[in-house]
């Protein structure tokens, strides 16, 4: 009787396992065949999931950022206040920091690897972008794009910050850009 496998179960499992290879070894210094190798699985077998490394690390970024926002959208209350959310974010953010920090590495060398224009125009990094541009106005009721982005870009550099080893506290600065946003909103 033939084996009966669960291609989608299957894909994401594969990916779920490159997220630490692509965040150890870097995008532009893994091959697929190397990739495959570590797996345990054919170049052949990858290949059929994945095309071109590049779709399997843009659907690696799409599924982790999909779960991500799923995970904080289900620790969200309704009737949470905007600094409530924020202390939400911060928990957030310090419960998932090593993953955090490790998909901040993977992107900045995909991004380097890739080069501005290719990146500015990769159709799956947008399409990331905007979904979590939409959530994040969704989770804070915040209906300027500006705000969004700079909620974005804050907690960003902050991984950033902790990448290069800044003991800069998470909570207290992810609730400090609560507190200024507040304070800007109610101007």
């Amino acid at each position: 009787m033939p084996k009966i496998v669960n291609h989608e179960q299957y894909r994401k499992e594969l990916l779920y396992k490159c997220f630490d290879l692509f965040a150890e070894k870097g995008y532009a210094s893994i091959t697929t065949r190397q990739i495959a190798k570590e797996l345990g699985v054919s170049t052949g077998t990858l290949y059929y999931y994945f095309p071109r490394k590049e779709d399997m690390f843009e659907q690696l970024v799409e599924e982790t950022s999909q779960e991500y926002l799923l995970i904080f959208a289900s620790e969200l209350k309704d009737g949470q206040t905007l600094s409530q959310r924020f202390e939400a974010l911060a928990n957030f953010a310090l419960r998932y920091e090593d993953r955090l920090i490790k998909e901040t590495c993977m992107m900045v060398d995909f991004c380097q690897q890739q080069g501005s224009d290719a990146i500015r125009e990769n159709q799956a990094l947008r399409r990331i972008e905007k979904q979590t541009k939409q959530s994040i106005t969704e989770f804070f009721g915040i209906c300027d794009p500006a705000l969004t982005d700079f909620i974005m870009t804050q907690v960003q550099g902050l991984m950033l910050r902790r990448l290069s080893g800044d003991d800069v506290s998470i909570a207290e600065q992810i609730v400090l850009l609560g507190k200024m946003l507040i304070s800007y909103l109610e101007k």
